[in-house]
């Protein structure tokens, strides 16, 4: 553990604890949806439905990331509830577990009003689902 010092004002130094929380590399994904999805595609004969679908959903997702991201750098809390619903809502018919769970966690931030926390769950959301997006075309490939 590192210990940091940071000013909390001009005079005054304190020490915190900083943990350096290991990166995720596999995204945990529930394999059902993508399954469903590539059955269903399969039962009509065309896989290029189901990607296409696929395709859209993360399309939605990564708008919906794009739209998150513009209403905190505005510092606009309220409005970021409605896009972390609806990526956690597709993340979840997509089986991307941690994708959802962090967008749930984005708006509990948000409701909060923000500050570190906010920062750092946001930054949880897009890692998150840069993985995931790699992880479904992987999945794609099977």
């Amino acid at each position: 553990m590192k210990h940091v010092d940071y000013p909390l004002k001009s005079d005054q130094i304190e020490t915190a604890d900083v943990i350096a929380l290991p990166g995720s590399r596999c995204a945990n994904i529930d394999p059902d949806p993508l399954i469903r999805l590539v059955a269903d595609a399969a039962a009509d004969v065309d896989w290029f439905k189901a990607e296409d679908v696929i395709c859209q959903m993360l399309e939605e997702v990564a708008a919906q990331l794009d739209l998150l991201q513009q209403h905190l750098s505005r510092r606009d809390f309220a409005a970021m509830c409605r896009p972390s619903r609806h990526i956690e809502m597709v993340a979840t018919r997509l089986g991307l577990i941690e994708v959802a769970a962090a967008a749930d966690h984005v708006g509990q931030c948000a409701a909060q009003m923000g500050g570190p926390a906010l920062d750092a769950t946001m930054a949880r959301l897009e890692r998150g689902f840069d993985v995931a997006v790699g992880e479904v075309w992987n999945f794609r490939g099977m």
